[in-house]
C-alpha cells in the first residue's frame, strides 16, 4: 500500500557524539575533506553505500555503532578537533575582514538554483554550481552573503537510458527532513512569507536554511498546507511546467525572496543587506518589491525607490543569445501585478516598462526579464571577457546613443571553488600551504614533486574514475533492459594506462555534442589506434522539452553501443556532483567544442585544469581570454561561415588533426611523458590562481559590491540624494533634445599629420535648459575602420573654457595622434552627475551633425586622417 505521506526520522545522538549534528548541519563538511574522515569513521562501508551523504550515515547506523564510538577515545578526540575546526572557520576574520576594510554590511545573492552538494539536489547545470561556489568562495573569505533560492521538492530530473538510447527523465521526490537544512523559525513557529495573487488568491511558503560554511542559503518552499493545490505546486521542480508556473517561480523567488531575506533577518539579527545580487534575470522582480517597500514603508514616489534600489542592485547575465532570457506575455504580468497585490505606488504600467523591449527589433508583446534586470541594477556584468563584449552587443538596443563599446555592462570571468573539484591526492601534490582556501600561491608546492609522482598520481585518479565509469554503466544498461549474465564485457571497458578525456555538460544544439562524430571512420581510428589509442567519457542532459538535444544524446549512445569501440567510448547518464568529482581528476584532457560565441564561461574546463587536465578546446568563454599553449590546445574556429555543416566539418576535422598530430604524440611520449606533464605543471600552476572562484568573488566585492555599497548609502541615507537624482533625471531627459554639438574644429595639426603631434581640440556645444555641471563633452579619437568607425576609441574629456549667450559654450582641450594610418576623432556630449555608474546610464548622448545635413555647421564635427 502507498503511504499518504514521508518523513524522515532523524537519529537521537548520545550525548558525546552531538557534534556529529553539528558538523551535519554545516555544508562545509561538502568541501572539507577531514570532516568527510570523520563522517567515515563512523562507518565506512555505510559510508560509501549511502554516497557520501552525512544525514542518510547517520540516520542507518546501528544505535550499536553509535554507543561504541560515543565511549571510543580517539574518535571522540577527533570529532571534537573537527568542530573546534568548524566554530574557528565561521568566526574568524578571514579576507573580507582583514583586508577589504568590511566596506559592506551584507549582500543578498539570488538565484533559481544552487548547486552545493549532491546531496541536496537543487541544481540543473552550470548556473546553479557557479551560484554554489559562489557561496562557497564567499564563505571561505569571510564576505557576508545570504543565498536566497527555491526548495523544489523535486529538484531537477534524474536521467536514464532506454533501450534505444532515448533519453528518461525521473523526478524523485526530494524530502527536507532527510536534508541537512532546517526550518526557520519565528520562536516555536515555522517563518512564512506570503504574496498576493490574482483572483483573491496567496501563494504562501516556508523558508528552509541550508548553512553553507559561513553563508546562509535561504530557500524557498511552497508545499505547505495553508496553500492550495496549485500553489503548493509552484516549487515542485525546477525549470518545468507552463509559462505561468515559471513566472510564479521567479515571483516567488524574487518578491518572495526579499521577504524572506527581511524575516530572516528580523530574527537572527543578521545585517540588513546593502546590495541585492541578481544572478540572471530569473529574480528580477525582487527590484520591483524593494520598490514596493520604500513605497509603503518610505513614502517614497516610485522615480525616487527606482534610483534607491538600482544604487543598490547588481544583475549578472549569463546567456549570450537572446533565446536564453526568459520572456512572458504582457498581460500575465498585468494579471499577477495589480494594485491589489502591490500598492498604488507601483502602477503597472511602470512595472510595464521595465521589462518593455521599447528598441527596434524588440516585441512589444513581451515582457522581458533579463531587460527588466538591467534597468533595474545600476550595475551588470557578464562573466567572461568575451562574454561581456557578446553582451554589449545583445543588449545594445538600450542605450541606443552608444556604441557597443560604451554600453555599461562589464565582465567579471567565473571561477570555480577548489576545495569542492581538487581531488585529495592533486592537494597533496601542489600544496605549499595547508589552506586551501584563500591563498592564491597554493600550488607552489608542485615545484616539489617530481614527474615520475605526478604521473604516477594521475594514473591512480584514472583508474578510481575508471571503476566509478564501469559501475555507472552496468547499471545504466541494467536499467535499459540488459541482465548482469550479458554484461561482462562492462568490467573491461576503458584502460587507466590511455589517454582519457572527458565531455561532459548541458546538451543544447550549440555545445555541439556530436561534433567529434562527423567523421565516424577517422575518431574510431583513433579510438582503436594500435600504439597511441584515445578513450572518451561523456555525460551530459537534455532538458525535457528539448527534442533536438536528446536526439543528439541518443546518436553519441548508438556510436557507443557499438561493440568494437564500446571499450574506448561511453556515455554516462545522470550528470551531476557526484559524477563530475572523480571525472575531472580522472580526465587527462577536457573536450569542449561549442559554437563560438554563444558559451558564456564555460567552467567545467576549468575544474578540469586545477586537477591537472590540459583543455582542448574552442577558443570560447573563459578559454578565449586565457588561452596559453602551455595549458592545452586551442581548436581553430570557422566562425563566419553560414553553412553550419561545412562550419562543423572544418572544426571537428581540426580537432581530428590535433588530437592525431599533437595530443596523443605528446601524451604517449616516453613511459613518463616529460613535456606533457611541464605543461600539466604550467596549467595548475600559472592558470589555476586565475580560476579560483576566490578570485571571483574577490572581484565582485572590489569592482561591484563596494561601489554598490557606496551608492546603496548615499542614496538611503535621508533620500534625498535619490529624490535629487530621480528629479535630475527628469531634467535631463526632457531638455536632451535641445542639446547640440555646433561646431568642433583642430588647431595645430598642420599639412602632414605626423606620429606623436598634440594637436588642440575646440568644440562649441548649446545645453538648451541644462547647465555646464550637467554636461560633460568628450572627445573621443582612435584608428577608423572602412566606414569611418572608431576602432578601441579613447577618450577625454574637455574644459569649458568660454561662455556665450544662448546657453552656448565653447570646450578646450588636447589630443595626441598616437598612432599611424586612418585615425579619426568626434565630440559628444553625455549626461554627468556623481551618482552614475556611468557616463552611458541613462542611454543619452549628443554628437555633431551629420555632415551630409544641408543644415549641418560650415566645418565637419569629426575629420579622418
Amino acid at each position: 500500500m502507498r503511504a499518504i505521506r514521508r518523513f524522515s526520522v532523524r537519529p537521537v545522538l548520545p550525548e558525546p557524539l552531538t557534534g556529529l549534528g553539528t558538523l551535519v548541519n554545516n555544508l562545509r563538511w561538502a568541501w572539507h575533506p577531514e570532516t568527510q574522515d570523520v563522517f567515515e569513521a563512523v562507518d565506512p562501508q555505510l559510508w560509501r553505500s549511502t554516497g557520501g551523504d552525512p544525514v542518510r550515515l547517520l540516520g542507518e547506523v546501528p544505535a550499536a555503532r553509535l554507543d561504541e564510538l560515543a565511549s571510543d577515545p580517539a574518535f571522540l578526540r577527533r570529532l571534537e578537533l573537527a568542530v573546534s575546526d568548524l566554530n574557528g572557520y565561521v568566526s574568524d576574520a578571514r579576507w573580507f575582514q582583514a583586508e577589504a576594510g568590511t566596506p559592506v554590511s551584507s549582500v543578498a545573492y539570488f538565484s533559481p538554483e544552487f548547486g552545493i552538494t549532491h546531496v541536496l539536489p537543487q541544481y540543473s547545470g552550470g548556473l546553479g554550481i557557479l551560484a554554489g561556489d559562489h557561496l562557497k568562495a564567499a564563505s571561505d573569505l569571510g564576505v557576508p552573503l545570504i543565498g536566497v533560492g527555491l526548495l523544489y521538492r523535486h529538484g531537477y530530473f534524474t536521467q536514464s537510458l532506454n533501450r534505444e538510447g532515448w533519453q528518461q527523465e525521473r523526478y524523485p521526490l526530494v524530502d527536507p527532513d532527510g536534508m541537512p537544512i532546517s526550518l526557520l523559525r519565528d520562536g516555536d513557529t515555522p517563518a512564512t512569507i506570503s504574496i498576493t495573487l490574482p483572483e483573491e488568491r496567496e501563494l504562501r511558503a516556508q523558508i528552509w536554511v541550508a548553512q553553507v560554511g559561513r553563508v546562509p542559503l535561504l530557500m524557498l518552499d511552497s508545499d505547505i498546507e495553508e496553500n492550495e493545490p496549485a500553489e503548493r505546486e509552484v516549487t515542485d521542480r525546477l525549470y518545468g511546467g507552463t509559462t505561468e508556473h515559471r513566472l510564479l517561480q521567479e515571483l516567488l523567488l524574487g518578491v518572495g525572496g526579499v521577504r524572506a531575506v527581511r524575516e530572516y533577518c528580523r530574527i537572527t539579527g543578521h545585517a540588513a543587506p546593502e546590495v541585492f545580487h541578481t544572478n540572471e534575470g530569473h529574480a528580477g522582480f525582487l527590484g520591483v518589491e524593494r520598490i514596493r517597500e520604500l513605497a509603503a514603508d518610505k513614502g517614497l514616489d516610485f522615480d525616487t525607490a527606482l534610483e534607491v534600489n538600482r544604487g543598490g542592485t547588481v544583475f549578472t547575465t549569463h546567456t549570450p543569445v537572446p533565446a536564453g532570457i526568459d520572456r512572458f506575455p504582457v498581460e500575465l504580468i498585468q494579471q499577477h501585478f495589480s494594485a491589489d497585490a502591490f500598492g498604488e505606488g507601483v502602477p503597472i504600467d511602470r512595472i510595464l516598462q521595465l521589462g518593455a523591449e521599447d528598441f527596434e527589433g524588440g516585441d512589444p508583446g513581451v515582457f522581458n526579464m533579463a531587460i527588466m534586470g538591467l534597468r533595474l541594477a545600476q550595475r551588470a556584468n557578464g562573466v567572461s571577457k568575451l562574454h561581456g563584449l557578446v553582451s554589449r552587443g545583445m543588449f545594445a538596443g538600450l542605450w541606443p546613443s552608444f556604441d557597443s563599446t560604451d554600453v555599461p555592462i562589464t565582465s567579471i570571468t567565473n571561477g570555480v571553488h577548489a576545495p569542492t573539484w581538487v581531488a585529495r591526492e592533486i592537494n597533496q601534490l601542489t600544496l605549499a600551504t595547508t589552506d586551501r582556501s584563500e591563498s592564491e600561491d597554493i600550488f607552489d608546492g608542485l615545484d616539489k614533486t617530481t614527474d615520475a609522482q605526478i604521473w604516477e598520481t594521475k594514473r591512480i585518479l584514472r583508474q578510481r574514475f575508471i571503476d566509478d565509469t564501469r559501475s555507472r554503466v552496468r547499471q545504466s544498461w541494467i536499467n535499459r533492459g540488459a541482465s548482469d549474465a550479458e554484461l561482462g564485457w562492462v568490467d573491461e571497458i576503458l584502460d587507466p594506462d590511455v589517454l582519457t578525456m572527458g565531455f561532459a555538460r548541458r546538451v543544447p544544439s550549440y555545445k555541439r555534442l556530436t561534433l567529434m562524430l562527423r567523421d565516424p571512420a577517422r575518431l574510431k581510428a583513433m579510438l582503436l589506434h594500435p600504439t597511441r589509442p584515445i578513450q572518451i567519457v561523456i555525460a551530459g542532459k537534455s532538458h525535457p522539452h528539448d527534442e533536438g538535444g536528446k536526439k543528439l544524446i541518443q546518436e553519441m549512445v548508438r556510436f557507443a553501443d557499438d561493440p568494437e569501440v564500446r571499450h574506448r567510448i561511453v556515455f554516462v547518464p545522470d550528470y551531476d556532483i557526484a559524477l563530475a568529482q572523480p571525472m575531472y581528476p580522472g580526465c587527462d584532457v577536457w573536450l569542449n567544442n561549442p559554437l563560438r560565441p554563444y558559451e558564456a564561461c564555460g567552467t567545467s574546463g576549468m575544474k578540469a585544469a586545477l586537477n591537472g587536465a590540459l583543455n582542448l578546446s574552442i577558443r570560447d568563454g573563459w578559454w578565449d581570454e586565457w588561452y596559453d599553449d602551455e595549458f592545452g590546445w586551442a581548436i581553430p574556429s570557422a566562425e563566419g561561415i553560414e553553412d553550419t555543416d561545412r562550419r562543423d566539418d572544418l572544426e571537428a576535422h581540426a580537432l581530428y588533426d590535433l588530437i592525431e598530430k599533437q595530443v596523443a604524440p605528446r601524451f604517449y611520449d616516453g613511459e613518463v611523458p616529460g613535456r606533457w606533464i611541464e605543461m600539466l605543471r604550467h596549467t595548475i600552476k600559472e592558470l589555476g590562481p586565475k580560476v579560483l572562484a576566490t578570485r571571483m568573488v574577490r572581484d565582485y566585492v572590489e569592482q561591484l559590491y563596494v561601489p554598490a555599497a557606496l551608492s546603496s548609502r548615499a542614496l538611503n541615507a535621508t533620500y534625498d540624494g535619490a529624490r535629487d537624482l530621480a528629479a535630475w533625471k527628469k531634467k535631463v531627459r526632457a531638455a536632451w533634445p535641445q542639446i547640440r554639438v555646433d561646431h568642433v574644429e583642430l588647431q595645430g595639426l598642420g599639412d602632414v599629420p605626423q606620429l606623436g603631434t598634440t594637436v588642440g581640440v575646440r568644440a562649441f556645444a548649446a545645453l538648451g535648459d541644462l547647465e555646464p555641471t550637467d554636461i560633460c563633452v568628450e572627445v573621443l579619437h582612435g584608428r577608423v575602420d572602412a566606414n569611418d568607425e572608431i576602432t578601441d576609441p579613447v577618450r577625454a574629456t574637455l574644459s569649458l573654457a568660454e561662455t556665450y549667450e544662448g546657453n552656448r559654450h565653447r570646450y578646450e582641450g588636447e589630443l595626441k595622434l598616437d598612432r599611424t594610418g586612418p585615425f579619426g576623432y568626434t565630440v559628444r556630449v553625455v549626461p554627468q552627475h556623481k551618482a552614475l555608474a556611468s557616463p552611458a546610464e541613462l542611454g543619452l548622448a549628443a554628437g555633431p551633425s551629420d555632415p551630409d545635413d544641408p543644415s549641418a555647421p560650415d566645418l565637419p564635427a569629426g575629420s579622418e586622417f
